[in-house]
């Protein structure tokens, strides 16, 4: 947080101590918080961390054997790239590797706490009350509102008791906030109809201070007595009674816990790209989901939402300091949450991840715009994160995080690179070379290399397909084999279209931060918005122009073979704005649900929830094929037969 939250978190960081539970309090408790021995997590880590080591190894050695650079400085630039960006491949391809081993395994390879989690009976909220904390800043207030009257109603059914709602307002134009308070006078007279609802609360700052970080901080300096614990929500979040409840059950059954991390699908929207994001992150996020869980064990990363947390622990060990120096990297940590979770495993906290638990949901952006500037803003909060690494006292697992988190933008402009100087050097001896990734080399190295690096592109998306393929209810919450297999490649040719494009922005992002560009974090537009033609234009016309110039400089060099291979990527530049114009159309969305492509578990086996929300917001409801009757997962099942 970006202010002090309490008198007793004016102590140094380095000094702060929770105050941990013995440990022989319960059999209960320590079944939940005692892990596996630390010897046992070092080799979870050490798992992963060497057959990345020697994938990237490889990858570089094949390629200096299939191409050696001699004293070309150019060679040795384009091999010294190539082996970075591949390098960064062989460790995501592992991920998946790994995920896909932990999937395997099955109850091996969870914690403790996730196998609890698992069991059928829902446990009470007795010990202490918990606020359900919604963060909004000149939101939709209706549609927020619409969410609110969801979950309410959820928790209602789950008798999940000792719940209430707390709606914590930024707002500062007062029309917008004339609306919040109308629409929360509404929802305070809905409530009074029905006792079993639970308590809505409503706040608003005068003063801005933190954004959202501050905001949560404000909460716990003045109303934090009277809550055990919070469960932090956006604006778009969306959480059962259910799943609420049984957060605030293991949080009770975990002394040592100070905050469990949900896993929230995006959900709700019908534009064709998100429709088709929301298929993606269904199909392939689990085995990396899994893989995280299994490594981090109890040294865990914070999302920012859909998460639990110990109030006090939060309080007094997640306090933000302003970061030295100017902005854009100086300032207010912009990406908080990541560093409040290293904070909290830092005093000692346990930070953990329930990756299956179901039952939350976020929206996302929904067109390619809209993305493009979310981009832009978590590439500036997560290059902050430089400041951050050499803070004393971190785990190496949040330094991890931290550095991932950075990785993941840094590398962008490296790709860059790779391209561009690769396409020079192949103009220049005429063989594709390491552009090609060695496919039309000669020889057992260029050959090995070339195995190994499509493997790497490749595994990611096929363990993910296979391991959904695997099992029968995995492939009936897709459509069917057919409808997964179709919807998977269609996907794949989106995603050749739109990488040129997201790679080219995101490294301009990066590349304009450490220039020192300030991104200004403004509120997001969630509905299905359709992007205009000159929207489009304007705002991605640098991706045309690079383009056209790509297409010059091809006719140029006169080789068919280097323009055959990069027509994609020249293509999919000068086709930007209109990949942003067509794929923002809900019609187009609506038509590919209905012809049972991009489904994922939230249309085949939609819950109640979700259902009620779109009829509330007056959205369009899936086609009547698509749910005969909802499968619900066990955690809602439970919850209704308790």
């Amino acid at each position: 947080m970006s202010s002090r939250v309490t008198s007793s978190a004016e102590r140094s960081h380095r000094n702060a101590a929770p105050a941990i539970p013995d440990p022989s309090e319960s059999a209960s408790c320590r079944e939940v918080w005692t892990g596996a021995p630390r010897g046992a997590l070092r080799a979870r880590r050490l798992a992963l961390a060497v057959p990345s080591l020697a994938a990237a190894g490889g990858l570089a050695w094949l390629a200096a054997l299939a191409y050696p650079a001699g004293a070309s400085p150019l060679a040795w630039a384009v091999l010294v790239l190539f082996a970075l960006v591949m390098g960064w491949q062989a460790f995501v391809a592992c991920q998946y590797v790994y995920g896909f081993v932990a999937a395997l395994l099955g109850d091996r390879a969870k914690s403790a706490l996730e196998r609890r989690a698992e069991q059928a009976a829902a446990v009470p909220a007795e010990a202490g009350r918990t606020a359900a904390v919604v963060a909004i800043h000149a939101e939709d207030a209706v549609a927020v509102f619409a969410r609110l009257r969801v979950m309410a109603r959820s928790l209602a059914r789950a008798e999940a008791r000792g719940i209430d709602i707390f709606v914590l307002s930024d707002t500062r134009d007062g029309a917008i906030a004339a609306v919040e308070e109308h629409e929360y006078a509404r929802i305070q007279a809905w409530a009074a109809s029905d006792p079993a609802l639970p308590r809505i609360r409503y706040r608003r700052r005068t003063e801005n201070v933190g954004r959202k970080a501050g905001n949560i901080g404000e909460f716990c300096r003045t109303y934090g007595g009277e809550y055990a614990f919070m469960i932090v929500l956006d604006a778009d979040s969306l959480m059962t009674g259910a799943a609420m409840g049984r957060l605030v059950g293991l949080m009770q059954a975990s002394p040592r816990t100070g905050l469990i991390q949900t896993v929230s699908y995006a959900a709700g929207r019908d534009t064709l790209f998100a429709r088709i994001q929301q298929f993606a992150v269904r199909l392939y996020a689990p085995l990396a989901l899994r893989c995280l869980e299994t490594w981090q064990g109890p040294e865990g990363s914070y999302w920012g939402h859909n998460a639990i947390l110990r109030v006090e622990a939060f309080a007094e060990n997640a306090q933000l300091p302003k970061l030295p120096g100017r902005e854009p990297l100086g300032g207010e940590i912009l990406c908080h949450d990541i560093v409040e979770g290293a904070l909290m495993v830092r005093a000692g906290w346990e930070v953990r991840l329930l990756p299956e638990m179901g039952g939350t949901w976020e929206e996302m952006p929904t067109n390619l715009v809209d993305l493009l500037g979310r981009e832009r803003r978590w590439c500036q909060g997560n290059l902050q994160h430089l400041r951050v690494l050499p803070w004393a006292g971190l785990s190496a697992a949040s330094r991890w995080h931290l550095l991932v988190g950075i990785l993941s933008y840094g590398v962008l402009p490296l790709w860059i690179a790779f391209l561009g100087l690769a396409a020079w050097q192949a103009a220049r001896t005429g063989d594709l070379g390491l552009l090609a990734y060695g496919l039309t080399g000669q020889g057992a190295a260029a050959h090995a290399l070339a195995a190994l690096s499509v493997a790497v592109l490749a595994l990611p998306k096929l363990l993910s397909l296979g391991h959904v393929l695997a099992s029968a209810e995995r492939r009936a919450a897709f459509g069917g084999t057919r409808a997964l297999l179709a919807s998977a490649a269609l996907e794949q040719a989106v995603w050749v279209v739109l990488w040129p494009v997201l790679t080219l922005f995101t490294a301009g992002a990066v590349v304009s931060t450490f220039f020192g560009r300030v991104v200004r974090w403004e509120t997001q537009d969630r509905d299905d918005r359709q992007v205009s033609w000159a929207e489009a234009f304007r705002l991605q016309a640098d991706a045309v122009v690079v383009g056209a110039l790509m297409v010059f400089a091809l006719v140029l060099v006169g080789s068919p073979w280097l323009a055959l291979w990069l027509a994609p990527v020249a293509l999919a530049l000068l086709t930007s704005p209109a990949q942003s114009v067509w794929t923002s159309r809900a019609d187009l969305g609506r038509a590919a649900r209905a012809r049972g492509l991009f489904l994922n578990a939230d249309d085949t086996a939609q819950a109640p929830e979700l259902a009620e929300l779109a009829q509330l917001r007056g959205l369009p409801a899936a086609p009547a094929p698509l749910r005969p009757v909802p499968r619900e997962p066990a955690i809602w099942l439970a919850a209704d037969e308790a």
